[in-house]
């Protein structure tokens, strides 16, 4: 008996086999929101999202029946980035106030469609375009074209740029709040908040560091986003003139 107790002392800081076994906590070494219940891992996390300078966001969103695959660079005085839709692929630049489109000529050929307006045949392709649409379009090919404010576009265009606009609407959880499981994004453990037991949407927030969001999966199917690089500042900057193409008031229509 004398033996099997020092064999339980020397063997305490690993609780082996000595009847006082237990297990890792598993909120050791994390920022202890996992503790917490799930509505107040939620505010903290949309907390330290509004209170972060910058976010690299990427993924799916479904929005009014039409998906876009983002990839940009958001900070509280604009952004930078690429969206795709199922017709065109196109990039942004925000800097301030200042909104700049650039894409190929059949992005332009089709601009009312994917900028959501009427258009004309972007199911089609581009084989009914007429020669002069196409060849203002190639005039516009990968220069930055200025979207005026005051343009139906620049609104939703500009969403896409606006760190504040996207993630006002993304980390809205829709039903009763739940914690789930405990996983890792990118290497990074988190904890998932489920609304709805999931199908009111779910984010996975961080467990290491501040308690940013870094998955996010939306309400009835309408996308998968990531969110990285939190706080971590980039460059915004206005592209050259000779590369700017400003139609002024509006921009071209081709109803």
């Amino acid at each position: 008996m004398a033996l099997t107790g020092a064999m339980c002392v020397g063997l305490a800081a690993t609780l082996a086999g000595c009847g006082g076994g237990g297990e890792k906590d598993p909120d050791a070494d994390t920022n202890g929101v996992g503790k917490l219940s799930a509505a107040k891992i939620e505010d903290k996390a949309r907390k330290a999202a509004e209170g972060a300078r910058a976010v690299h966001l990427s993924g799916t969103l479904v929005s009014k029946g039409r998906s876009y695959k983002l990839d940009m660079r958001l900070k509280e005085d604009g952004g930078s980035g690429q969206v795709s839709t199922k017709d065109a692929t196109f990039e942004l630049l925000r800097v301030g106030k200042e909104l700049y489109l650039k894409a190929d000529a059949d992005f332009w050929i089709h601009e009312d469609d994917t900028a959501g307006g009427s258009g004309n045949g972007a199911e089609g392709g581009t084989g009914g375009a007429s020669k002069a649409d196409r060849a203002a379009a190639e005039k516009l090919e990968d220069k930055y074209v200025k979207v005026p404010v005051g343009d139906p576009s620049y609104q939703q265009l500009g969403g896409f740029t606006d760190k504040k606009v996207l993630l006002d609407g993304l980390l809205g959880l829709h039903g009763t709040l739940s914690t789930g499981d405990r996983a890792e994004v990118a290497g990074v453990r988190t904890i998932r908040v489920l609304a709805g037991e999931g199908s009111g949407g779910s984010v996975d927030v961080s467990l290491e560091g501040a308690p940013y969001p870094l998955r996010l999966q939306r309400a009835g199917d309408a996308g998968v986003i990531r969110l990285a690089d939190w706080n971590r500042d980039f460059t915004l900057t206005a592209p050259d003139e000779t590369d700017v193409v400003d139609y002024g008031q509006q921009l071209p229509s081709h109803d």
